[in-house]
């Protein structure tokens, strides 16, 4: 059975970069009948940063953690078998001060963990996330995909690198920009991402 991992993270309300993701997750659903969203709203059920304690417990081996330890990281491995079971992962995020909401990188931390999802090698890390394929929607006021202001989009190489860095190379951005340019421009926009999801959907 196939599964999509659905990770929305704006706080906003009018957030856009959330609805078109859940239509893209629903139109690939529909694609491939059989197939679950296993959706996780990063905003409205934020995720425990990562502390001491989980730093201690992930570096030992399972048998050796305390109760404390286990209930520590309960939710992170919660979270790394959703994504080993995902076969397509789709992330929503606004661009917040040229990055990611903090929610979702909150996710990366508890996911990212050495001997689990990456592991080091003597020729360097390896990735153990390979064969998924990764939709980005990304969602801002000024156009950052191109133009003078690309070198501040800082969201789409940081996910490209450690979504690579696990394994997960096949990373393909939908853009939602230029919505603070006026009616107009924001319409464009909206429609243009529409029809890059539904063209996504029929050729799943």
């Amino acid at each position: 059975m196939s599964s999509i991992l659905l990770l929305t993270s704006s706080p906003r309300a009018e957030s856009l970069s959330t609805p078109i993701a859940v239509d893209l997750a629903e139109k690939l659903k529909s694609q491939n009948p059989g197939s679950v969203v296993v959706r996780r709203d990063l905003a409205t059920n934020p995720l425990p940063h990562i502390d001491d304690l989980f730093t201690g417990a992930i570096r030992k081996p399972a048998e050796a953690r305390t109760a404390e330890e286990i209930a520590a990281i309960k939710t992170s491995d919660e979270l790394v078998n959703e994504l080993f079971a995902a076969d397509t992962i789709v992330i929503s995020t606004g661009l917040i001060n040229f990055n990611i909401y903090s929610s979702l990188k909150t996710w990366i931390d508890n996911v990212a963990r050495a001997g689990v999802t990456f592991k080091y090698t003597e020729s360097g890390p390896v990735g153990l996330l390979t064969g998924k394929k990764v939709y980005v929607v990304l969602a801002s006021g000024g156009v950052y995909s191109q133009g003078p202001a690309a070198p501040l989009n800082h969201a789409v190489p940081y996910l490209k690198s450690v979504l690579g860095f696990l394994g997960i190379t096949d990373v393909e951005t939908i853009y939602v920009e230029g919505l603070a340019f006026g009616p107009e421009a924001a319409e464009k926009a909206i429609g243009a991402a529409k029809s890059r999801v539904q063209e996504i959907a029929l050729a799943a």
